[in-house]
């Protein structure tokens, strides 16, 4: 298959920034149109969920569907997905409707991810793996922190974001029908059966697939459930578009920095000290109560440790497995990344339900403390 030059490099980080801005800006944005609505926190976390099942679907048949119509196609097979069903939403303000779009924005939204994804890890020497993944990675924390940035434009009608994102993924779908090569994974001699493959990845790799399910609930609990959470506790909706973006700039600080570090020190060490200091200044949130200045602080650095962590995980995986396996790896992470997303707004939005919205930090911080300490027992299998 083609090697991903530099210019194609940069179509795919594109396209990721635009994919990230959508799920950046979904989440929030119809967030608080169900609250107001008077949607229960739960009901509202499922609905937010239902994006992550659509994505977990496609991760389903993802292997075979790239397999047959290659990186291309179905990258924009996905872009196309999300385009057209991108203006539905302002039409048909409907809680069952809403269902049914972002299931298929899921499902773009996921093939989007999983082409571009493995082309890069694919096609990235294991030397420069945690440097190109975590650029990767930025792209998306770029597209994902100027996402809650569409609740402002709510001000200008609520076709506005709405609009605005559809034209932003018609001009990433001519840039990859103009610019992007076909092309295909390559065909390694193996008579090992997918179930088979699929198996050996998890069991020597399991430790770097646990980031893509942590990262998945944190992204998707935070975006759906703290919105929630913001204005029960007494921030403003324009507090809330403020303080979001500060876990995607953290991640853009450091996660370069992070990816090189772990090309040098190596990913298990890097993801072990992470884990453990984002969790626990994600246990520091609800004592910062109604404090702007603090809550910024702590999700910068938060979002920053933990920014990496399903890049970083990928490239861990790869680093211990063989190439024919990666794209079983992917799948995967992005099964894990995607059990993560539904489970968090579900467990998140029940959490706030009983009464206790601070649980919605007891519990993430206390996930990422426990893969922290579990990092102890993992022993690394040679290739």
């Amino acid at each position: 298959m083609h090697s991903v030059s530099k210019v194609h490099f940069a179509i795919l980080i594109i396209a990721i920034i635009v994919a990230g801005i959508s799920q950046g800006m979904l989440l929030p944005v119809l967030a608080i149109f169900l609250e107001k609505m008077g949607v229960s926190s739960t009901l509202n976390g499922l609905n937010a969920a239902v994006l992550y099942i659509g994505s977990f679907g496609m991760t389903l048949v993802a292997e075979r569907l790239l397999g047959i119509l290659g990186f291309k196609k179905l990258m924009l097979g996905g872009l196309l997905l999300v385009l057209i069903t991108l203006p539905l939403f302002p039409l048909y303000p409907s809680i069952i409707f809403w269902f049914v779009l972002r299931l298929l924005v899921g499902v773009g939204d996921s093939a989007v991810h999983y082409s571009a994804q493995l082309w890069v890890l694919m096609m990235t020497p294991s030397e420069h793996r945690g440097r190109n993944l975590s650029i990767y990675g930025m792209s998306y924390g770029i597209g994902f922190s100027i996402g809650p940035l569409g609740i402002k434009l709510l001000d200008w009608g609520v076709y506005a974001p709405f609009l605005l994102l559809a034209g932003l993924f018609l001009i990433v779908v001519i840039l990859v029908i103009w610019k992007l090569p076909h092309g295909t994974p390559e065909k390694t001699a193996t008579d090992e059966p997918a179930q088979r493959r699929f198996t050996k990845s998890y069991s020597w790799a399991w430790y770097a697939l646990i980031p893509a399910f942590l990262y998945g609930y944190m992204e998707a609990a935070m975006n759906s459930n703290f919105p929630v959470y913001g204005l029960r506790v007494g921030f403003s909706t324009s507090d809330i578009a403020f303080l979001l973006p500060f876990i995607g700039i953290g991640g853009l600080i450091l996660q370069l920095p992070l990816g090189i570090l772990s090309d040098r020190y190596g990913r298990k060490k890097m993801l072990m000290i992470c884990g453990g200091l984002g969790g626990l200044l994600f246990l520091f949130v609800p004592m910062a109560e109604t404090n702007m200045i603090a809550i910024a602080a702590i999700f910068a650095l938060a979002g920053g440790l933990i920014g990496s962590f399903f890049s970083l995980g990928l490239a861990y995986a790869a680093d211990m497995l063989p190439k024919v396996y990666l794209p079983a790896a992917n799948v995967l992470a992005s099964f894990h990344f995607n059990a993560g997303s539904i489970i968090g707004p579900a467990l998140g939005g029940k959490g706030i339900e009983m009464g206790s919205p601070a649980s919605l930090f007891w519990v993430l911080g206390g996930c990422y403390m426990i893969f922290a300490a579990t990092g102890f027992i993992f022993k690394e299998k040679s290739k």
